[in-house]
């Protein structure tokens, strides 16, 4: 064991009656404590979350458990970052089995998976939601409790956001991770995920994996399966069954009537023995069996729409690079709360590499932080009229992000919040992981690793020795606006 541990737990969440009760067994166990708990709440909107002191509450903006687990990885400075999820009960010397389970590792172990046991009823069979959830007791890596080291994420890039949901995105991180040259252990800890019930067409729904599926496959290969351990599958045997029952319908329309009587056949055989299937396992209540027949029926078509729409969507060119732009020192010289237009200069050669990338096509646009306007320095007016000027010397920008709040307004927007950065990749159309942030300051860079995006820091006099050296680990740094585009790969 060991005495103490840099580790920050990350637990994204949309808000469930769960939470609080973690965060109250975490802020209530021993030694060694968490640096930070980082909560990343990933509703679209909404209130605040109601959580316990000294605990620390990031957004998301609803993009899905990837994104809030990178945001929150992203946001902790500590050496092990410990994923949690906001579901899972944890023991109350959670704290003292990750440290006896990290503590010893040697530095090629970049993870640490926790035991997970899901506790099914004593009195009656499970039900299928609740059999789909002991089967996280023989899950590998996933992340209701899991260890990771920061530079193994770093090196990763993190989760992969085109995994919506809270499946097979922890899968692929282990899996590129392991392909990096690292190992994963199995820790000794014990963490328990309840098997709560869910709604009779919850089955249904869960369909919509098979599109992260087709992600798997395109990403990993064949041969991904059994690289996860997550068994052979059934898209067959639902492929086939789907077939059976189109042709069963139009068939006979066609006048092949005992042809469409064949088809039925198939079709009413493997909804049978599918349901069948589900059915042995479970309490066999009228309500049980109810939903296990309608739900057999509908899968199989389900299945195969989302696997298609998956497999299209995989194998869709992902967006080319787009190029997010500091104001102040990177594009235009910096004069503290300028609210001049005529006091307006470029960077020596900015204008022409600006206008250089939009020819070319490539998206770019401005993130810029502009507190003198909460300051009351500057008024919005001069602001607009300031940034005009600037569009008059660059060019158009695809996107123009600015957030007039101060330091302590606890604004999303104000880097290095990743919120400008977001909204700015919206607006572009890409996906955030697609952004270059370029900047001077170290808020630039966090902004970006906070969002997903790459940053390069171009550092100038007012640019802090920390900050240069955090983005040498974490970014990149270049000497002057035309390398930091060379390192980003869109010189000309």
């Amino acid at each position: 064991m060991t005495a103490s541990l840099d580790y920050t737990v990350v637990i994204p969440t949309t808000g469930r009656e769960t939470l609080r009760p973690l965060l109250e067994t975490l802020l209530g166990g021993p030694d060694p404590r968490p640096a930070e708990i980082l909560v990343v709440d990933d509703r679209p909107g909404g209130s605040d979350l109601d959580v316990p002191g000294g605990v620390r509450v990031l957004r998301s903006g609803g993009r899905g458990p990837a994104a809030a687990r990178n945001l929150g990885w992203r946001t902790a400075k500590s050496e092990w970052i410990a994923f949690v999820d906001d579901d899972v009960v944890l023991a109350a010397d959670w704290a003292r089995q990750l440290a006896a389970d990290l503590g010893s590792l040697p530095p090629d172990v970049a993870a640490s998976q926790g035991r997970i046991t899901v506790p099914l009823p004593a009195d009656r069979r499970p039900a299928d939601d609740e059999r789909g959830t002991a089967g996280l007791e023989h899950a590998r890596w996933i992340t209701a409790d899991m260890a990771y080291r920061r530079r193994a994420l770093v090196e990763a890039g993190g989760f992969d956001e085109r995994f919506p949901r809270a499946f097979r995105e922890d899968s692929d991180l282990a899996l590129r991770v392991a392909e990096a040259g690292h190992r994963i252990d199995q820790g000794e800890r014990l963490t328990t995920h309840p098997a709560r019930r869910a709604g009779f067409f919850y089955s249904l729904k869960a369909q919509r994996g098979n599109a992260d599926n087709a992600l798997m496959r395109a990403k990993h290969g064949v041969l991904w399966r059994q690289r996860t351990g997550a068994g052979h599958g059934r898209l067959g045997l639902h492929v086939l069954s789907t077939v059976a029952g189109l042709a069963a319908l139009a068939l006979p329309v066609l006048r092949q009537r005992g042809k469409a009587l064949l088809a039925a056949g198939v079709w009413a055989g493997l909804t049978a023995e599918f349901a069948t299937r589900r059915i042995l396992p479970g309490p066999r209540t009228p309500g049980e069996v109810a939903r296990m027949v309608v739900t057999s029926a509908l899968i199989p078509p389900a299945a195969c729409y989302h696997r298609l729409r998956g497999e299209i969507a995989a194998r869709r060119p992902r967006p080319e690079v787009a190029v997010l732009f500091d104001r102040d020192d990177t594009l235009i010289v910096d004069v503290p709360y300028l609210n001049d237009p005529d006091g307006v200069r470029p960077v020596p050669g900015a204008v022409e590499l600006v206008r250089g990338l939009r020819e070319r096509g490539i998206p770019i646009g401005v993130v810029s932080n502009q507190s003198g306007v909460a300051k009351g320095l500057i008024t919005p007016e001069q602001l607009d009229a300031v940034n005009a000027r600037v569009q008059e010397l660059f060019g158009p920008f695809g996107t123009w992000q600015v957030c007039v709040h101060d330091d302590g307004d606890g604004c999303a927007c104000r880097k290095p919040a990743p919120g400008m950065v977001l909204r700015a990749a919206g607006e572009l159309g890409v996906d955030p992981a697609s952004c270059v942030v370029i900047g001077d300051t170290g808020a630039d860079v966090e902004a970006a690793l906070a969002a997903g995006a790459r940053a390069v820091l171009v550092p100038t006099h007012r640019t802090l020795e920390p900050e240069i050296a955090r983005a040498r680990r974490h970014a990149a740094v270049a000497r002057d606006l035309s390398e930091a585009l060379r390192v980003a790969g869109v010189a000309g």
